[in-house]
């Protein structure tokens, strides 16, 4: 069967914890639910002291509809949640820097001021849509709530939410799913579905949305490097000019010799392609420098693509031979006796 997950995002604090149950219970086609409040504090375990670290609390559906898997321990259940059990399941760089290649399981780290217990570590993730999975820590939403985020309005309202992942069993009962999800949390926060509280974005709708973004970034960049690539070759075609008049008596010398003017066109072209090529040349040792820079001091990973420096020195060769025709045809169309007499 195939899987998709949706997100419900509330734009006005219009989501509670209870909502994500009602979710579960009363809608067909849901196969896993997963509630996330974030917090942030520091971790400590004997003279290790980790600071700012992201505190993610979760459901027991966490692994399955995150795509994360358990490797030494397990995750926790929904019993312990219920029960705000202070238990811990570590990201796999947060385990190694606070335990190296000691035991992490059943082991006692302080959160804050709080104490809890490692019952898990998961496998190794990385970076995902700019989130180090493997940098967080991973404990009860209930322990969030109550030991993190403590919310003085909750025995009122309920315990507010930003965001409800939901499972569902195929592709084919998305829109139904979807459709459900609307009518219910319309009824329970008493709205009509004009005037929602909420929003339901699926993970088609953040692919088609990252997908434009890209393209629009995409040709900004062609834009940028076209006229990057314009303001170059006039340079190339400029220089090339004042090389044609410098070297005027040199020219006449060659057609006196015997030069045709093929072997001055061909000259001039020459040399205007090996102008432009010696720029790309030290543009793309600039970009692949960069990039490899860029990635050893961040924690983004760059890819350096072969076909794009190809497409690099491609394009410089034909900007060469584009801008350098007009001066490389300039001087082959000199006159010999007058480019002679020239001083």
């Amino acid at each position: 069967m195939g899987s998709s997950r949706e997100g419900f995002v509330s734009r006005m604090g219009g989501l509670v914890y209870d909502d994500a149950y009602a979710i579960a219970e009363q809608i067909n086609g849901v196969v896993a639910m997963v509630v996330e409040q974030s917090s942030s504090e520091t971790v400590k375990f004997g003279a290790v002291t980790l600071e700012d670290v992201t505190i993610v609390g979760s459901t027991a559906d966490f692994p399955s509809v995150r795509d994360m898997e358990i490797d030494e321990g397990r995750y926790f259940n929904q019993r312990e949640v219920d029960r705000k059990q202070k238990v811990v399941v570590l990201g796999d760089t947060l385990a190694q820097e606070l335990f190296g290649d000691s035991d992490p399981i059943g082991q006692m780290v302080n959160v804050g001021s709080t104490k809890l217990t490692v019952i898990g570590v998961f496998s190794e993730r990385g970076m995902v849509s700019g989130v180090d999975f493997d940098s967080q820590l991973y404990t009860p939403i209930t322990v969030v709530f109550q030991q993190f985020t403590p919310n003085q309005f909750a025995h009122f309202m309920g315990d507010m939410v930003r965001v409800i992942y939901v499972k569902v069993e195929s592709p084919e009962v998305m829109d139904n799913v979807i459709q459900q999800i609307l009518l219910l949390l319309a009824k329970r926060h008493d709205v009509s579905l004009e005037a929602a509280d909420f929003t339901v974005t699926t993970q088609q709708d953040i692919i088609q949305t990252q997908e434009a973004t890209t393209a629009a970034f995409r040709n900004l960049l062609a834009w940028v490097a076209g006229v990057s690539l314009i303001v170059g070759g006039i340079g190339i075609m400029n220089i090339m000019l004042v090389s044609v008049t410098e070297r005027t008596r040199e020219i006449g010398i060659r057609q006196s010799v015997g030069a045709t003017p093929d072997d001055i066109r061909w000259q001039f072209l020459t040399e205007a392609v090996l102008l432009s090529l010696a720029g790309g040349f030290i543009g793309v040792l600039t970009g692949v420098c960069g990039s490899w820079i860029f990635g050893y001091v961040s924690d983004m990973r760059t890819v350096i693509v072969i076909s794009s420096i190809l497409l690099a020195f491609t394009s410089a060769a034909f900007v060469g031979i584009f801008f350098g025709f007009y001066p490389a045809n300039k001087a082959a169309q000199l006159d010999p006796i007058e480019a002679l007499r020239h001083e």
